[in-house]
């Protein structure tokens, strides 16, 4: 029973990430309609349209850092509810812009509220979770996401726009219905000395007769260590350590081309002559998604963090190379079909490793101290790694044409293989101890 209540906890706290989700997902649905005039009153340009989906990633580049430290100040259950009203301020804005600037400024909010989330909810999860459950919980961020596109996706390919972004607007009140009534982190509460209640949390996560009484011992010894300077957390060997892998994961998993094959999906399969409908081939590409992320759960505490990083790195390098072949040699051989196929391989090894896995270890190689603090930095560097990709590549890919910008997200997946062979250590089935030992303590 125990393990069902950290579950639900985990996953309703992760509908903030399916609000992410919805957010990633609206750019490809909208885009014919939008960049054609027929949404709006006004029609944005190639600038204009790149800078509407990338702005999102700007928001979500600004939000890490002080949502990192508010973790800290406040807790984490209270940082993700008051997300709620912004998030519905940025979706007024898009659902009702007078003008391009308000669709753009409505992006930027709620992508500053959904990648609040990429630090908050992971953190969450693995602090509240066994450590035999925590990987799979701290899939559950990447899941509810990749089910947000999904229905974003889906949605967007059936409804008008008005509709479309209403129907993704809701999703932060359902958030905030369910999650008000989960507890806090008892780890945060410990921190705090509320020991009481940080019992109470872990009770009702673990069942009223569980003994918790360890856990509550080594969350009590953690909280108890001598309180430090930022700079001085962040000068340790293992934070320092920690850092640079959680950083240079985040920068692989943005750099492989994923944000710029989910924004602009619609408009790839249309360039390439895909034989499907592209907003029914966009389903396709959601669908396949989901469906490797729970594989990616069943797999993580059976398979480890390292190698699903290898399988995916490998997989999405093959799969761009094929899109720039494509593009680069068979355009005019009526195979649109190798598309979307090549897309779907992408779709499936991004999301067996590098979807889930860097947020997962972002919350498991930092102390409890430089947790909040590392993880905002890391996700700021996601975020950033993510709006130059979202900003460049409709302009380079006008530029350019799509072959040598899928040759180079190729390059990256090749260099990602050969740095998580030699410097991402396994973090599964271990303390958190273990785990800083492992990069040189403190």
């Amino acid at each position: 029973m125990g393990v069902l209540i950290q579950f639900i906890a985990g996953l309703f706290a992760a509908l903030g990430a399916f609000c992410l989700g919805c957010v990633i997902g609206w750019s490809g649905p909208v885009e014919l309609d939008v960049k054609a005039g027929k949404a709006y009153d006004f029609t944005p340009d190639t600038v204009e349209w790149g800078l509407t989906g990338s702005l999102m990633t700007l928001g979500g580049a600004f939000s890490c850092i002080p949502v990192g430290m508010l973790i800290g100040w406040i807790g984490r259950k209270i940082t993700m509810l008051g997300l709620v009203i912004p998030f519905m301020l940025g979706w007024a804005c898009i659902i009702y812009p007078l003008h391009i600037a308000m669709l753009l400024v409505g992006r930027f909010i709620v992508g500053f509220c959904g990648g609040s989330f990429c630090v908050a909810a992971p953190v969450y999860n693995t602090e509240i979770a066994e450590i035999r459950i925590r990987g799979i919980m701290g899939c559950f961020f990447q899941l509810m996401v990749v089910h947000g596109i999904l229905y974003a996706f889906v949605a967007g390919a059936f409804l008008e726009v008005l509709a479309f972004n209403i129907a993704c607007a809701v999703w932060p009140i359902i958030f905030f219905i369910l999650f008000f009534f989960m507890p806090e982190s008892p780890v945060y509460l410990q921190q705090k000395g509320k020991s009481e209640q940080a019992e109470k949390a872990l009770k009702f996560l673990r069942g009223k007769d569980a003994d918790v009484s360890a856990e509550l011992k080594d969350m009590a010894a953690e909280g108890n260590k001598e309180k430090q300077p930022a700079c001085q957390i962040l000068c340790r060997k293992a934070t320092r350590k920690g850092l640079f892998i959680s950083i240079m994961l985040m920068m692989f998993q943005q750099l492989t081309g994923i944000n710029a094959i989910m924004f602009y999906s619609t408009s790839i399969f249309e360039a390439a002559g895909s034989t499907l409908e592209p907003r029914f081939a966009t389903i396709v590409i959601g669908v396949v998604q989901v469906f490797a992320t729970i594989t990616a759960i069943f797999l993580i505490e059976k398979v480890g963090r390292k190698i699903l990083l290898l399988v995916s790195a490998v997989m999405m390098g093959l799969s761009t190379l094929t899109m720039a072949l494509y593009f680069g040699m068979l355009m005019d051989k009526d195979v649109g079909w190798v598309a979307l196929v090549a897309l779907c391989v992408f779709i499936i090894g991004f999301s067996l490793g590098f979807g889930p896995i860097p947020w997962l270890i972002n919350a498991e190689l930092f102390s409890e101290d430089a947790k909040a603090l590392a993880g905002g930095i890391a996700g700021t560097c996601n975020w950033t790694f993510a709006f130059c990709v979202t900003l460049l590549f409709p302009i380079l890919n006008e530029a350019l044409g799509a072959c040598p910008c899928f040759a180079i997200f190729a390059g990256f997946a090749v260099a990602a293989v050969v740095f998580i062979l030699f410097l991402v250590p396994e973090t599964k089935g271990k303390t958190l101890n273990e785990i800083v030992a492992k990069l040189g303590g403190e």
